[in-house]
């Protein structure tokens, strides 16, 4: 079972995609995941960037936390399904899903900026070049945690982030960067 942790809408259960296409954020590391975000922005008001959003665990729990708003970016049709679902579930009119591919998403101007961006894609898929593209949607002091694979080979941001932290629950390790300062 899938729940949002805390937040006005704590304890409030998620639908899941059918099948394997994606795979859910244990609460275990999304706890951890949001424990550590509280160290290093204010939830209060941000605006956020869920890709591969799933079920929308991810920004889902955000709103429940005090986020302004999150755009959830998936493009297998049933998980889109479950995700527009789980927003009306939990009355999030601040929660936009957006039923494209990722890539896609951010091919195209860069407007408006976020303060949070959560990259949780399949584990297969090389993040580096999605981060790469990532980098003009984010506002200035923005965050950006990524979930890979605890067994995947050793993880690199790309130029542009700076690495602040990592931390590990069972299968799923966490990386967490800001902007890079300009030199």
């Amino acid at each position: 079972m899938t729940r949002v942790i805390a937040g006005h809408a704590g304890g409030r259960r998620l639908q899941v995609p059918p099948g394997t296409t994606t795979r859910p954020t244990s609460d275990r590391a999304r706890e951890g995941l949001f424990s550590s975000l509280q160290s290093l922005l204010d939830l209060e008001g941000t605006r956020v960037l869920d890709l591969y959003a799933g079920s929308g665990a991810l920004g889902l729990e955000a709103v429940s936390r005090g986020a302004a708003s999150a755009t959830l970016v998936e493009s297998d049709p049933d998980a889109v399904a479950v995700l527009r679902a789980n927003a009306e579930h939990l009355g999030f009119r601040s929660a936009y899903v957006v039923a494209q591919p990722v890539e896609r998403f951010l091919a195209v101007d860069a407007e408006p900026r976020y303060d949070l961006a959560l990259v949780d894609p399949p584990y297969e898929l090389e993040v580096e070049p999605v981060l790469e593209q990532l980098l003009p949607w984010l506002a200035p002091d923005a965050v950006v945690a990524v979930e890979r694979r605890t067994r995947r080979s050793t993880f690199a941001w790309p130029p542009g982030y700076e690495q602040v932290r990592e931390r590990t629950y069972g299968e799923a390790t966490l990386w967490y960067a800001l902007l890079a300062s300009a030199p």
